[in-house]
């Protein structure tokens, strides 16, 4: 990801707060510590009522999934498959301890699916949540897996790797 695309998701992105009424610095960087290379978008807080950030974070980071989503959608729109770029919005260290959740529940998962023998479906998990759980238990030997269903009623499977 190169720093125009950066700095033009970061003024984007600060273009969409201030519209809201909740004018906002962005921070812009790259991490590549989690599931895929992403340019975080990270909101400035220090200006923002606790009420305000319970807004734009939503219940279970609905609105945070929605902004990151619509983000992606629009950056990407007129680019080239190859030349397409992950953007990650970040709100008062939120997707930190998401990610963390999701790595205790992949594991959890996988542990009673080697236990049991038998698949463990994941529900309630936005589709950039899913993606993440893939990437976590890719690693695993031992497990696969895969989605189910269509939207809004997607899960995530986990089951024994088949020998």
């Amino acid at each position: 990801m190169d720093d125009n695309q950066m700095q033009r998701g970061q003024q984007w992105l600060e273009s969409l707060l201030q519209l809201a009424g909740l004018p906002a610095n962005v921070t812009a960087t790259l991490n590549s510590s989690f599931a895929e290379e992403s340019c975080w978008l990270a909101i400035d807080d220090t200006a923002l009522l606790p009420d305000q950030i319970q807004i734009i974070t939503g219940t279970g980071g609905s609105v945070l999934d929605s902004i990151q989503y619509l983000t992606n959608a629009i950056l990407n729109l007129s680019q080239e498959r190859n030349q397409q770029q992950a953007f990650t919005v970040e709100l008062a260290g939120y997707r930190l301890r998401r990610y963390a959740e999701l790595k205790a529940i992949a594991e959890q998962a996988a542990a009673e699916v080697r236990d049991s023998g038998a698949e463990f479906e994941l529900k309630a998990l936005s589709s950039a949540e899913r993606r993440q759980v893939h990437t976590m238990l890719k690693e695993y030997e031992d497990v696969e897996t895969f989605s189910r269903g269509q939207e809004p009623d997607r899960r995530l499977v986990i089951r024994p790797l088949s020998s």
